[in-house]
C-alpha cells in the first residue's frame, strides 16, 4: 500500500499536509500526469458541503488543468454518485472531496478509476511517485477545459430509482431521513419521495460547517427521537458524503451494517444468488453464526471497504459490508451507496409486509464496546511487547466467549478497541482495560 493514501482515499486536518491547497494542486497534477500518459480526457469532481470545498475543488481543477486534463465539475453530490457519473459520463477518473463521516475541519479526496472503482494500489503508487516530481505545465494550448454538469442530481436519483424492482412503490411507508447536512441533502429525500414514499428530512440545511455535527449515521440520537415523534415506519441516515447509511426501526432501536447485511442475505438466500456474505474483522459474532445456521457462507475481510469489494470480487459474490453501514450489493452498483443500500431493505419490507424491526429480530448480536483512544503519529501494535502481553492475557481470560479487536483507524489519528463478549459487562471490562494500556503506551487521552 502507498503511504499517503489510507483505507479510504486521503484523509486529514485541513492545512495540515496533504490536507492543504498547495498539496492538492500537486495531487490534481500527479492525477493529470497519470491520466494523461495514456491520452486526452476529462476527470470528474464532486465534493460534499465542508467549507474548505470550495478551495480544493478550485486547487484540484488548476492541478488537472496544467497537466493537460479537462474537468468536469458536478457540485456537492454524494460518492457513489460520482463512482456512478464516472462511469456513464466515460470519464477517465472520478475524484470525490470529502472527509465522510469525519466533522467539517476535516478533509480529503476518493479517488475512482473509469470503471467507478477505487483505484488500484499500483495506481495510487504511481500518483505518490509523481507527487516527487516537480510541477510543470503543459503548453497554453494544451490546457485542460472546465466545465459543469448540471443535470447531475437528476441522472442519480434516476439512478438509484432503477436499482429496486420495476413498480417498486414506498406510498404508505413513513419515514426520517437524516442527510447529516452533507453530500446527500438535496437527492436523499427526493429518491424516496419520488418513489411514493412520505418523507420528514433532517438535518438538509447545510452550511459549511455542520456537515455530521450531532446527526447522520454516527449520531442517531436525533433520528431515534424524530422517528417515534413522527410514528414513522423507518429512520434513514447516511453519512457526510454518503456511501454509508444506518437504520432505525419504528420504535428507535438501531439497524446497523451487520443488521441489514442480516436482512437483505436472510431475504435473498432462497431467491436471489449473491454467493456468501463477506464482513470484516469488526462483523459481530452474531451476524456469523446466525448466517452459519442458515447455511450462507461468511468471511472476514480487514478493515475497510476496498478490503470488503476485492474478497467479493475473488469469491464471485455480491453481498458485503460493515457495521459502520457502509453495505456492497455488487450486483446493483459497483461501490457502497447508502441510498442504494437503504432501498434494498425497503424493497424487502415492502414485498414482505413485515416492519424493520421484524426483520431483523433473528439477529441477536453479542455486546460490543469500541473504545478510540487518540494518538500521535503512526503505531506499531503488532510489536509492542506489553501490548501483546495484555492481548494474549483477555483472550485467554475470555475463553472462546468473546473476541478482542485492535487496530489503527486508517481515516483518523486513533486506535480502535474493540471487545465482544456474552456478557456486555465483560466486554466493557475488558475494553476499558485494554484502552488504557494503549493509551499509556502510544495516546495521551480516551476518547
Amino acid at each position: 500500500m502507498s503511504k499517503m493514501f489510507g483505507t479510504d482515499g486521503i484523509r486529514g486536518r485541513v492545512g495540515t499536509p496533504p490536507i492543504t491547497a498547495d498539496r492538492m494542486l500537486h495531487i490534481g497534477w500527479a492525477l493529470g500526469r497519470a491520466l494523461a500518459d495514456e491520452g486526452p480526457g476529462a476527470v470528474l469532481i464532486g465534493k460534499d458541503t465542508r467549507i474548505s470545498g470550495y478551495m480544493f475543488e478550485s486547487a484540484l481543477e488548476a492541478g488537472l488543468s496544467a497537466a493537460g486534463m479537462d474537468i468536469l465539475l458536478s457540485g456537492p453530490m454524494p460518492t457513489p454518485a460520482i463512482a456512478y457519473l464516472t462511469r456513464t459520463l466515460q470519464a477517465r477518473a472520478g475524484i470525490v472531496i470529502s472527509a465522510s463521516h469525519n466533522p467539517y475541519h476535516d478533509n480529503g479526496v476518493k479517488i475512482f478509476s473509469t470503471e467507478g472503482l477505487k483505484l488500484s494500489d499500483e495506481t495510487q503508487q504511481r500518483i505518490e511517485a509523481l507527487m516527487q516530481a516537480p510541477f510543470t505545465t503543459v503548453n497554453a494550448a494544451e490546457l485542460g477545459k472546465a466545465s459543469r454538469i448540471d443535470d447531475a442530481p437528476g441522472r442519480y436519483i434516476e439512478y438509484c430509482k432503477s436499482r429496486v424492482a420495476d413498480g417498486l412503490s414506498l406510498r404508505g411507508l413513513r419515514m426520517v431521513v437524516d442527510c447529516a447536512n452533507g453530500a446527500t441533502y438535496q437527492v436523499g429525500p427526493r429518491v424516496f419521495m419520488e418513489l411514493g414514499a412520505e418523507v420528514h428530512a433532517l438535518c438538509v440545511e447545510p452550511d459549511g460547517f455542520n456537515i455530521n455535527e450531532g446527526c447522520g449515521s454516527t449520531d442517531l440520537a436525533r433520528l431515534r427521537q424524530a422517528v417515534v415523534d413522527e410514528q414513522a415506519d423507518i429512520g434513514i441516515a447516511f453519512d457526510g458524503d454518503g456511501d454509508r447509511v444506518m437504520l432505525v426501526d419504528h420504535q428507535g432501536q438501531v439497524v446497523d451494517g451487520d443488521g441489514m447485511l442480516y436482512i437483505l442475505a436472510m431475504a435473498w438466500h432462497k431467491t436471489r444468488p449473491f454467493g456468501g456474505v463477506a464482513g470484516t474483522l469488526m462483523s459481530n459474532l452474531a451476524l456469523e453464526q446466525a448466517l452459519a445456521a442458515a447455511g450462507i457462507p461468511f468471511i472476514r475481510t480487514p478493515v475497510g471497504d476496498r478490503h470488503v469489494h476485492r474478497a467479493l470480487r475473488e469469491k464471485g459474490w455480491t453481498l458485503g459490508g460493515e457495521p459502520s453501514g457502509h453495505i456492497l450489493c455488487l450486483d446493483r452498483t459497483v461501490t457502497g451507496d447508502g441510498i442504494v443500500s437503504a432501498l434494498q431493505v425497503l424493497e424487502i419490507m415492502v414485498s414482505t409486509g413485515r416492519s424493520l424491526a421484524e426483520l431483523a429480530a433473528g439477529l441477536e448480536r453479542y455486546p460490543q464496546v469500541m473504545i478510540n483512544v487518540p494518538v500521535s503519529g503512526s503505531v506499531d501494535l503488532d510489536h509492542n511487547p506489553t501490548l501483546q502481553q495484555a492481548l494474549e492475557r483477555h483472550r485467554a481470560d475470555m475463553a472462546g466467549q468473546g473476541r478482542v479487536v485492535l487496530r489503527a483507524s486508517g481515516t483518523e489519528p486513533k486506535v480502535r478497541v474493540m471487545v465482544e463478549h456474552q456478557q456486555a459487562e465483560a466486554a466493557q471490562a475488558h475494553a476499558e482495560a485494554l484502552a488504557a494500556i494503549v493509551q499509556a503506551e502510544f495516546g495521551e487521552q480516551i476518547a
